[in-house]
């Protein structure tokens, strides 16, 4: 009897198992369900449950198919809230608070993707007065399918706004919705899509990869799950032999007693410059170990109190130490370093920081024109000069390994197919970088994306917002060829689809960074956009000049601009700067340049008969001015067919 009794009781579990009613992983709790759209709610179950959803007053039916998906159309509902949602089936679910809203994907790669938390010194009180509980945010995780688009995506869970839960909010994210809040004070949900490193062609659907067949001939390889495990494999297996080989030849860690140890004589050890990279200071390149060590002294008022050390950012990977205590480590260059250091860990007078610096790949070292010192209170020691250093391992370069997530399509599959249902505002895009190896093609492929996207989520040209790359690396003295110029101007021209707008952002980045701290402003720009595209206040001004066409008149080019506000303008009020002019041969030169009549006037002396213009045509076009009135930076962009 115990034995039937058992299997019974199995049988039954089983079948209330498969029977019970499953939600995608967007909705739960604190979602924000899109305003003035017809609302998909979407699972599964049994094939032929009845599921009932009860929401706002009125109940909805539908029974799961042969496949075991179910879905009901909830009719449009106004801005409001908070709302519970009840499902009925074999089992009972409960949503609570529910908000009716704006709800906007944030996609891209890591620029999008950096959270609050990233930018916390240049915003501190950004995050410590966060307290909006109708901004909110959820994040998904990167997952690919080659085979086919996932049923879910991987999600964690709604978080609201406040100081414990925005620093992991896509900074570039918050701060556009903080702003459509304070103007509209709609509740506004954000969807991060975003992945860092991650190539536009990622992005794209089967439809969408017909008309690239590189790239679908790339994602149908990948439909082999055995070649990915062998690749994964393979990668694994060979970073795992680089980093034992780093290991066991590190002298700082194998010697005794340990380079970072207090009673360590570093005796023999040479001189470097801090900040910058050893590359340039070594008789010949070097990947693998590098110590560094530095003796400081403490004032006695500085010690027994909280402090902590910045290290500005790090190539690649780094652990520091003070006075032989471990303070903390960062696996990849990005970062700021920012570690905490525990009171009673410096002490008046002498002290000791030391640093192991691991690179595997190009040059390694410190970031120039970053911040390094140690801080407590109001006081500030500067950790910049002459610093220690030994080599602890030499290796050659870590080989290259396949990062599968940025494989075309797979993206695509993993993250955005399995929430096309989802009922949204519209789309914040930042991304490109990755693709500036190949700008040439970004146009066409940018593009397809959009149009796909908007296609699947079936609700017409959604508005499009994308943050034009920033200005990064060194400023060029003379005008040259620029793969980054190239995507820009790839960006500028995508603008001919409807419902479509680009924030400039030349004047926002940092020419020693990919990932430029300032956000809010982007996002300002983004949120200008947002204004006249997806709430219709024609009057807004959504972006710089932009440039429209142009004429030659004997040795002068003539340039005409949409956007132009109340008027162009040089933003300094000095004479305009990084035009650059050509002829036939496409050899450009710097030209002058003067504002006449809402148009701007190209030349240079020495050529008779231009043809081409180029404005702000580099990496970082430091120094171009050319804006409207309302302060908004003009596009970069090529006269160049």
């Amino acid at each position: 009897m115990k034995l039937i009794s058992c299997i019974i009781v199995f049988i039954f579990t089983c079948n209330a198992a498969i029977a019970q009613v499953k939600l995608p992983a967007l909705i739960n709790d604190s979602m924000i369900l899109q305003r003035d759209e017809p609302i998909k709610i979407w699972g599964w179950a049994s094939p032929g449950e009845e599921v009932e959803i009860k929401f706002a007053g009125k109940k909805y039916k539908a029974v799961a198919g042969k496949d075991k998906k179910w879905l009901v159309t909830i009719s449009p509902m106004k801005a409001g809230g908070p709302f519970t949602m009840e499902i009925h089936a074999s089992n009972h679910l409960i949503i609570r608070d529910i908000m009716l809203g704006d709800v906007w994907i944030c996609g891209g790669q890591s620029n999008m993707e950096i959270p609050m938390a990233r930018v916390k010194e240049k915003y501190p009180d950004e995050i410590a007065n966060a307290n909006n509980s109708f901004i909110r945010h959820i994040n998904i995780a990167p997952q690919y399918d080659f085979h086919a688009p996932k049923e879910d995506v991987i999600a964690g869970r709604w978080q609201t706004a406040n100081a414990s839960t925005v620093a992991q909010f896509s900074a570039l994210g918050y701060f556009f919705a903080k702003e459509l809040y304070q103007l509209y004070q709609v509740p506004i949900g954000l969807v991060k899509t975003s992945y860092g490193g991650s190539p536009v062609e990622a992005w794209l659907s089967d439809d969408a990869l017909k008309e690239f067949p590189v790239h679908a001939a790339m994602k149908d390889r990948f439909k082999n799950d055995l070649l990915i495990d062998s690749i994964q494999r393979t990668d694994k297996k060979i970073t795992d032999q680089w980093y034992s080989s780093i290991w066991h030849q590190d002298k700082g860690m194998q010697e005794q007693p340990r380079w970072y140890d207090t009673a360590y004589v570093a005796s023999d050890w040479s001189s470097m410059m801090i900040p910058g990279y050893w590359d340039d200071q070594l008789p010949q390149k070097t990947n693998g170990v590098l110590w560094f060590r530095k003796e400081i002294d403490i004032p006695p008022d500085f010690a027994g109190k909280p402090s902590f050390i910045r290290l500005g950012t790090i190539v690649d990977r780094d652990s520091v130490y003070i006075n032989g205590k471990f303070i903390g480590t960062t696996g990849y260059q990005y970062p700021p370093r920012r570690y905490d250091i525990a009171v009673g860990t410096l002490r008046p007078g002498k002290n000791v920081i030391t640093i192991k610096v691991i690179n595997s790949n190009g040059r390694g070292g410190f970031t120039l024109d970053k911040p390094y010192y140690i801080s407590s209170g109001n006081v500030i020691l500067d950790l910049k000069g002459s610093w220690q250093y030994k080599i602890a391992a030499v290796s050659a370069p870590l080989p290259s390994t396949t990062n599968i997530l940025l494989t075309p399509g797979g993206l695509f599959n993993g993250v955005i197919a399995p929430i096309t249902n989802y009922a949204i505002k519209g789309f914040i895009w930042y991304q490109g970088e990755t693709n500036t190896g190949r700008p040439f093609e970004y146009e066409k492929l940018f593009t397809s994306m959009i149009n796909d996207w908007r296609s699947k989520w079936k609700q017409g040209p959604l508005p499009f917002l994308y943050v034009q790359l920033a200005n990064f690396n060194e400023p060029q003295l003379h005008p040259s060829e620029s793969d980054w110029a190239a995507l820009r101007e790839a960006q500028r021209r995508t603008l001919k689809l409807s419902n479509t707008a680009m924030a400039v952002a030349i004047d926002l980045g940092e020419w020693n960074d990919l990932h430029p701290l300032n956000k809010k402003d982007v996002a300002k720009r983004l949120a200008l956009a947002a204004q006249r595209l997806a709430y219709g206040n024609k009057k807004v001004l959504i972006s710089g000049p932009t440039y429209q066409s142009m004429k030659i008149e004997k040795s002068r080019i003539v340039l005409s601009f949409t956007c132009t506000g109340s008027g162009l303008v040089a933003r300094d009020n000095k004479a305009l700067r990084h035009f650059a002019i050509a002829g036939a041969d496409k050899k450009f030169v710097w030209a002058q340049a003067a504002i006449k009549n809402n148009t701007v006037v190209v030349w240079n002396e020495n050529i008779k008969n231009p043809l081409y213009v180029r404005y702000a045509w580099a990496d970082n076009p430091e120094g171009a001015n050319l804006s409207n009135k309302e302060g908004l930076p003009a596009s970069p962009f090529s006269t160049e067919k």
